[in-house]
């Protein structure tokens, strides 16, 4: 059992700050290469962010890195690149070198002392498209470890799903009462750790949708 707890933007906005300077440097390293825009994406774009002050379990961050050009490079040198620049300038705002995941390139934050992860950072790489049909749509490199390929990959239909239920608990008053209730319990008996806070939330909300007839 967790004790998770909401907190304020006022507590976790200078680290987000942090790492909008990290991805500045990283622009900076990188745009004669090529260029991407980033956007704040998962719980701190909801003022949704939780920790755990019983365990020092802190704060987690997602972005997505988003490419300008995708047909500049393949989807595994977009990625390397990225992850190069990125490790040259963590160090100096806290951070230990990257993880490349399955999704995502991962910074954190540790306490080696203790054993405790103060904050981490997922950075999703995507671009963004219109299909044969004009609708938006959106890949992200996955990274196929047991091929070792790394593919632009279609966003699952759960994403493109999100803001038409995120509009419906606004829209109908569930957004205070139900969802962010119900998202902190869930986090709070949450016994996988590899159980990434956006699938909580993906989940928490599939839970309140289909409880209120959506």
């Amino acid at each position: 059992m967790h004790h998770f707890q909401y907190v304020s933007k006022k507590q976790w906005s200078p680290f987000r700050n942090e790492i909008i300077e990290l991805l500045h440097d990283v622009q900076n390293e990188l745009r004669k290469k090529f260029t991407f825009q980033y956007q704040l994406i998962g719980s701190a774009s909801r003022n949704m962010v939780t920790m755990d002050p019983e365990t020092n379990n802190g704060f987690d961050f997602d972005f997505n890195i988003i490419i300008n050009n995708p047909d500049l490079f393949p989807p595994k040198q977009f990625k390397e690149m990225l992850i190069g620049r990125i490790n040259k300038h963590s160090s100096k705002y806290g951070y230990d070198s990257a993880e490349d995941s399955t999704r995502v390139i991962t910074i954190k934050v540790k306490d080696r002392k203790n054993a405790k992860i103060l904050h981490s950072v997922d950075f999703a790489i995507v671009y963004n498209y219109t299909d044969d049909k004009c609708y938006d749509c959106q890949k992200y490199i996955h990274n196929d470890k047991p091929t070792n390929r790394y593919l632009w990959e279609e966003q699952p239909s759960s994403y493109y799903e999100l803001p038409d239920k995120i509009a419906f608990c606004k829209e109908n008053g569930l957004w205070n009462n139900e969802v962010k209730t119900l998202y902190l319990q869930n986090k709070n008996n949450n016994k996988d750790p590899r159980e990434k806070s956006r699938s909580i939330f993906s989940q928490t909300l599939n839970t309140v949708c289909q409880r209120n007839g959506y």
